[in-house]
């Protein structure tokens, strides 16, 4: 996979194995509890924590098929442990979620992976809601019960798009930001902005998988540049910042010749070289589809590389901003955000409120939730188009 996102070696090796001995005294004297732990991060940090033996690891996910996949995973790869290791097909926001909570929450660490992470969630004001009930008011409640339960540490993902976003997605993590600076003051909490997930569920190169499997064209922006780590990386990033992050640090990969910008279009290349295929540029939707049918037997495979006109696409990807302190000395490719306690409260509760009133009345449109965002994030570079990923092949 390294190959493919254009580096040749594991980007923590060296951060992770000067840590590991500290890693495993304090995992496998700690109880863990993995939110969304089903997901590609998710599945990643499970298997971290796993393999340095917890005293109890316990991972909650909305998705029991993903669940039984990572069971699956963990016992193919490592086994068994001495502690207790248990999955729960759970709704985070659901009542049975908080009956579980209240029956079962002594943990000395948990880790929020859930979220909705992709840009397109945006496109309608129903799905739109739903990412803001996820990836903020869920987080800010789980925060909540993991104070009452005297939880040593809460660490929680955010995103490099929660840097100067221009997406709601991005927003909305960046806004889950300000209300983790809030319960910051009733509990330790370290967080990780971290570039594309290569190949993790969902993604776009992940999806280059079925397009090979259903004999159907590859389609990526050629003007769009990323940071890719893999799926154990963010494992790892999440784990450190777990452990070793004081309240309110953000950890994210350090920009370095082993971690540098490459288009989605020339990773597709590469993908297909590695497949024995070679990428055949078409011109438009229908011209790709005709020729998935018959350049697979010679060899080759039709591509569609475009330009980026959807809404919330970002030409380019940053992990902090200028206003941001950083440590970049603590870790060989590690930089770390230092945050101050710094929120306005008073915004945070008309932002609470306003959002109760909608879900309240039962009706709201996209406008609305997009200028309470703004009001929120006034430099928010947010732009509407009117064309969303969904209307593109």
């Amino acid at each position: 996979m390294l190959n493919l996102i254009g580096r040749n070696q594991p980007l923590f090796l060296f951060d992770i194995s000067n840590k590991e001995q500290e890693l495993r005294k304090v995992v496998s004297n700690s109880r863990f509890l993995v939110l969304g732990g089903a997901g590609s991060i998710g599945q990643a940090v499970t298997k971290e924590i796993f393999k340095r033996n917890p005293q109890k690891l316990h991972v909650v996910d909305i998705s029991e098929n993903n669940l039984a996949e990572l069971v699956r995973d963990v016992r193919s790869s490592f086994g068994y442990i001495d502690g207790d290791f248990q999955t729960f097909a759970l709704d985070i926001g659901s009542v049975e979620y908080d009956v579980f909570i209240k029956a079962d929450g002594q943990f000395d660490y948990v880790l929020n992976l859930s979220a909705l992470k992709h840009v397109r969630s945006e496109k309608d004001p129903y799905t739109l809601m739903r990412m803001i009930d996820v990836n903020i008011f869920n987080t800010d409640k789980t925060l909540q019960q993991s104070i009452d339960a005297g939880v040593n540490k809460y660490f929680c993902v955010s995103t490099d798009k929660a840097a100067n976003p221009v997406n709601m997605m991005g927003a909305s993590k960046r806004i889950m930001e300000m209300f983790l600076m809030r319960r910051s003051l009733e509990i330790d909490i370290s967080t990780a902005r971290f570039a594309n997930v290569a190949f993790s569920d969902g993604s776009l190169l992940h999806s280059f998988n079925q397009r090979i499997e259903k004999r159907q064209p590859i389609v990526a922006p050629n003007d769009i540049k990323g940071y890719f780590v893999t799926p154990q990386e963010s494992g790892e990033l999440c784990l450190m910042s777990c452990i070793f992050g004081e309240n309110r640090d953000i950890f994210f990969p350090k920009l370095s010749e082993n971690l540098h910008l490459i288009s989605f279009a020339d990773i597709a290349i590469k993908y297909l070289e590695q497949k024995g295929y070679e990428a055949v540029l078409c011109s438009n939707e229908d011209e790709a589809r005709e020729l998935a049918r018959t350049l697979p037997e010679q060899g080759k495979w039709p591509c569609l590389f475009t330009g980026s006109d959807t809404t919330g696409e970002k030409d380019f990807e940053e992990f902090f901003t200028e206003n941001e302190v950083l440590d970049m000395q603590l870790f060989n490719n590690l930089g770390v955000i230092k945050n101050e306690a710094i929120f306005d409260s008073g915004l945070l509760t008309e932002f609470e409120t306003n959002i109760q009133n909608m879900r309240d009345k039962r009706a709201w449109d996209k406008q609305s939730i997009v200028d309470l965002f703004f009001k929120m994030i006034p430099d928010f570079g947010h732009k509407e188009t009117g064309k969303y990923l969904d209307g593109k092949m």
